[in-house]
């Protein structure tokens, strides 16, 4: 007797490694079915032409010189954050502290500012913000790193607890130096000496911070890919096990790869304070710690994708005021469309990792 047994109709199969102009394609495809449904939602929800919608965005984006300057220094600041967090990430440490290693690091910044402003030269006040930003990043990423490979606790939590503690100093400190008495912030610091702004490069306010972003990405890509501490990094990720048996020492790695992590994002920390606001509040970092992480993952830790990726997220948010001025539609309508097109690029994940294999059914002839 011959049971018949009911087969799938397709199977999912992991693909090979694709070719990089196939990958890009399918994510070009992706990119341009998300702007189709994003006109569709837009005409069916608001009754506005969905061309006219993008055309405000690019202009809010890129509309005039200025607004083109700080749509790219904002793609600067969110890929640097992601570049701090992807080592760790890669590693399989979820590092959800970069919102308060930045403000940590904008606050050593803002102490060197202030508290030296008439005892050091310019200069010297300069290099000792460097190194406090720096330092105080890369203490705030050592933190959780060294309870993480001692005791091995919950880097989530201790990480995410963290950016608490860095926003209620923060706070404190904006009630020590507020100016005047009981505004309750601090205002420009150094404003009629200058005395700590970062120099601009080119006579441009916005251009340092876009070269420490290039200068960063091909640093991390080069450290990620070819270097020895990058392939530590990678085993590490893939297995805790398999590292301890080839002999490297996965708590060092650890916490090198997080004082890496922490000293990167004391960094722009530095870059918000002494060269684009001129000031510490509780919200300089505007949330792009968190924003970051959504970088890093979207971009599969690829130091130049997330180019691409922090490029995306920055032009929709630029875009938001516009559409909010010329069609009366509010933030969270640009989030929409931002949601979208998102969802799109990740899915199309799926189609570059996998395949679908349909199966053919044959005939068998039962004699």
């Amino acid at each position: 007797m011959n049971e018949k047994k009911k087969e799938p109709l397709f199977h999912i199969v992991k693909r090979d490694a694709l070719p990089w102009y196939q990958s890009m394609g399918i994510r070009a495809l992706a990119i341009v079915l998300a702007l189709i449904l994003c006109a569709v939602v837009t005409t069916l929800t608001t009754g506005t032409n969905p061309i006219e919608v993008y055309k405000s965005i690019i202009i809010g984006a890129f509309g005039t010189a200025r607004k083109t300057w700080i749509t790219l220094q904002n793609i600067a600041i969110l890929l640097l954050i992601s570049l701090a967090l992807t080592p760790a990430f890669k590693m399989k440490f979820w590092n959800i502290g970069g919102e308060g290693q930045v403000l940590i690091g904008g606050l050593a910044a803002a102490a060197c500012m202030i508290c030296l402003n008439e005892k050091l030269p310019n200069a010297l006040v300069i290099l000792c913000m460097v190194i406090a930003s720096i330092v105080a990043g890369a203490v705030w990423g050592f933190i959780p790193a060294f309870f993480k490979a001692k005791w091995n606790t919950n880097e989530t939590l201790s990480t995410l607890m963290l950016n608490y503690i860095a926003t209620q100093l923060v706070a404190f400190f904006t009630i020590v130096w507020e100016v005047p008495k009981g505004s309750g912030k601090i205002g420009i610091i150094n404003q009629n000496s200058n005395v700590g702004w970062l120099p601009q490069i080119f006579g441009s306010k916005y251009l340092l911070s876009i070269l420490v972003a290039a200068v960063i990405t091909v640093f991390m890509y080069i450290y990620l890919n070819y270097s020895k501490q990058g392939y530590e990094i990678s085993v590490v990720g893939e297995s805790v096990n398999t590292a301890k048996y080839v002999g490297i020492k996965v708590e060092k790695v650890i916490i090198r790869t997080m004082l890496l992590s922490g000293a990167i994002c004391g960094l722009v920390g530095l870059l918000l304070v002494g060269g684009i606001n001129h000031t510490i509040t509780t919200t300089i970092a505007g949330g792009q710690g968190f924003t970051a992480v959504l970088v890093s993952w979207m971009s599969k830790f690829n130091p130049l994708t997330m180019i691409f990726s922090s490029f995306l997220i920055i032009f929709m948010d630029r875009g938001a005021s516009e559409i909010s001025t010329n069609f009366g539609l509010n933030h969270s309508y640009s989030d929409i469309l931002t949601g979208i097109i998102l969802f799109f690029i990740i899915g199309c994940e799926f189609f570059i990792t996998y395949k679908i294999q349909f199966i053919k059914k044959h005939k068998k002839e039962e004699q």
